[in-house]
């Protein structure tokens, strides 16, 4: 079987074809690069996804903070994520990397500093 996937590692987007036998990738083309090779394997067999919102702060300069995960989570978590997001609330002040919580074993991070 094929399935022919986006890059989107670079701006190139190639179109990567990917073949799948017996729930193994065999062989990946169209790649414009080794990141491509790479990218189009890891969608097939486990994607994951960066998540990013935002939560609310009590007592800061601004009223939410931008926060990711500090690391790809199984994209079939993002939802379960996103719903665990809307409880955290995070107090001021806060520097860019700060850890206000953690889904699945995964940080989840201020990007940027706000100020009491």
């Amino acid at each position: 079987m094929n399935k022919t996937l986006i890059c989107i590692n670079c701006p190139l987007g190639c179109a990567v074809t990917v073949t799948i036998e017996r729930g193994e990738v065999t062989a990946v083309t169209g790649n414009g690069c080794q990141r491509g090779a790479a990218y189009a394997r890891q969608e097939i067999l486990a994607p994951a996804r960066m998540v990013t919102t935002t939560v609310p702060v009590t007592g800061g300069s601004l009223a939410w903070a931008p926060v990711k995960t500090a690391a790809p989570i199984p994209k079939e978590q993002v939802l379960a994520c996103m719903a665990y997001l809307r409880t955290v609330r995070a107090q001021a002040p806060l520097r860019r990397g700060d850890r206000v919580g953690e889904f699945a074993g995964t940080a989840i991070v201020v990007t940027r500093d706000i100020e009491a």
